[in-house]
Formats: structure tokens, C-alpha cells, sequence
């Protein structure tokens, strides 16, 4: 998730635990691997072994510190691995994979993803379907409110209102 998505969920919801899926994070090593042995797989594998074996363990302070340790005298190579190494040091607190699972939090998003696609995707793309975004976002809110059990309720506050 880019940085401005990150403070997109800051303001709509305040103190919520962030997590950067661990897939995503794994592709990184694996991006900077195939930069670091381009067409030498068993290197890639290794070197990604023992990075990820840090990034998987929480200890991202120590994989930011194995990668910045990393030299390379081709320029485009050196700023590949500043970029990396930026990555995991900025979302470090979102990489504690270790805490997150202990807390019973998903570290992948594919959870997340197949709920948007049940839940937004099975009422709003059926066949023959258009709407405009008003409509959209009304039909969704219902939805989740009844998903959610949250259905009577949501009624409940609309008669108050009124």
C-alpha cells in the first residue's frame, strides 16, 4: 500500500494496527535478489532464505542493516538496494509478523480481498448491473450493515434520526 493509503486509513480509522502484507514484503527481497544475481537462481534462493528468514522472524531493524551493508558498484544496482532497504525501515513497525500472529491478525491480504470480493463484487457485478456511485455506495452500506448483523440496528438509528 502506498504511503498515501497508509495515511488514508490514519484518518478514517485512527489507531487501527497496520500490516503490509507478507507477500508484498516477500516480493521485495525477491525483486532485489533477481537485481542482486540477475540469472543465478540458486543465489537468489539462498540470499532470499536468509533475508526472509529475518523479515518473516519481526527482526527488520536487522534485515534494514544487512541490506545498507550491501555495496554495489553499479549505480542503478546501489540505489535499487537504498530504495529496499528505505521500504523495510519505514514500514517496519507493520512488519512485526511475529506480534501480528500472536495477536491472531491476518499478515496476508488475501483474506481482506476475498471479503471485498464477496462482499462488493457478488452484489454489484452481476450481469446487466450499472450503477451510478450514489446508488453504489448506498446498496454497499446496506450490505454491510447486513453482513455484519449490524442490519436492524443501522434501521433502528435511521427512524431515530428522522
Amino acid at each position: 500500500m502506498p504511503s498515501g493509503s497508509w495515511n488514508i486509513a490514519d484518518q478514517h480509522f485512527p489507531g487501527a494496527i497496520q500490516i503490509v502484507d507478507i507477500f508484498h514484503s516477500r516480493q521485495h527481497l525477491w525483486d532485489l535478489a533477481r537485481a542482486l544475481y540477475p540469472n543465478e537462481e540458486t543465489k537468489q534462493k539462498r540470499w532470499v532464505t536468509r533475508q526472509q528468514a529475518k523479515l518473516d522472524g519481526g527482526e527488520i531493524e536487522r534485515l534494514v542493516r544487512s541490506l545498507r551493508s550491501l555495496t554495489a558498484v553499479n549505480p542503478e544496482l546501489a540505489d535499487k538496494i537504498r530504495i529496499e532497504a528505505d521500504y523495510f525501515e519505514r514500514n517496519a513497525a507493520r512488519m512485526r509478523y511475529p506480534e501480528f500472529r500472536n495477536q491472531h491478525l491476518f499478515i496476508g491480504s488475501g483474506v481482506i480481498e476475498a471479503g471485498c470480493k464477496t462482499v462488493i463484487g457478488s452484489r454489484l457485478k452481476q450481469s446487466g448491473m450499472f450503477w451510478t456511485v450514489r446508488g453504489a455506495n448506498a446498496i454497499l452500506a446496506l450490505r454491510c450493515y447486513r453482513l455484519s448483523g449490524n442490519f436492524e440496528d443501522y434501521w433502528a438509528s435511521r427512524s431515530r434520526a428522522a
